[in-house]
């Protein structure tokens, strides 16, 4: 009797689980209330544009609903077998993958870290927004160092974005991973950008992601507040 590993790396099997998560996540997004800031987020990342997207690792499942569709956008997904559910389930949303993932010193030279950051770089200089998580492997809500290597080299600013949902479930693992339940109140939030400048100076790189990680963090909490109506009115 095939292992339930074995099943689940089928490609049929991760497929249809795939497109299946997709639609739930469109389901959720359908019949939830939005709240978008700052409103005028879109307008004010136009001149930017392509940018680099930061979100913190669990909290990334309705990330695809903040594209527009003007908006060419590509994520960074790892080649585990999960990573083939989360791509397949993002193109059927209309974003493209790059296969890959970073390294907690952010040299990108593990699990096809070196190919993946030259296709962020390659996306980026093609025009394509870029999305990826910030927190280093297995290290919640601690920004690495590779996607501040990635703003530097890209010249592109890094846009700290959270997204939340009033009704979801928290599961008790390293990232928080939240699971957004349809009929909610969505708070998307975007923190200030973060350029950084082209430099090999450690302490003007630290200073970046240590910004970046606050950003996020504050982006985050204030998601969470709106969703809940704790914002008192912040969000109008």
């Amino acid at each position: 009797m095939p292992s339930l590993k074995r099943i689940l790396a089928a490609p049929a099997v991760q497929k249809a689980i795939g497109v299946s998560a997709a639609e739930y996540l469109r389901l959720v997004y359908k019949t939830s209330s939005v709240v978008t800031v700052p409103s005028d987020i879109y307008e004010q990342i136009a001149s930017e544009l392509p940018v680099i997207i930061a979100m913190w690792h669990g909290q990334h499942f309705m990330m695809p609903f903040v594209k527009q569709e003007q908006h060419r956008v590509k994520v960074l997904v790892s080649r585990h077998r999960d990573g083939e559910i989360n791509a397949i389930a993002a193109e059927r949303l209309g974003i493209g993958t790059i296969r890959g993932s970073g390294s907690h010193g952010g040299d990108f030279h593990r699990k096809g870290g070196v190919g993946a950051y030259k296709g962020m770089l390659d996306a980026l200089a093609e025009g394509f927004n870029v999305a990826l998580t910030a927190d280093v492997p297995k290290v919640s809500r601690v920004a690495g160092m590779g996607i501040v290597k990635l703003a530097r080299d890209s010249g592109r600013a890094i846009y700290p974005v959270a997204v939340t949902s009033s009704r979801r479930i928290v599961l008790d693992n390293w990232d928080r991973t939240t699971i957004n339940l349809p009929f909610s109140r969505l708070a998307g939030v975007a923190g200030n950008p973060i350029h950084v400048p082209d430099t090999t100076d450690e302490a003007e790189l630290e200073k970046a992601r240590l910004a970046l990680q606050a950003e996020l963090n504050a982006a985050n909490e204030k998601a969470l507040a709106i969703a809940d109506g704790k914002d008192g009115g912040a969000a109008h």
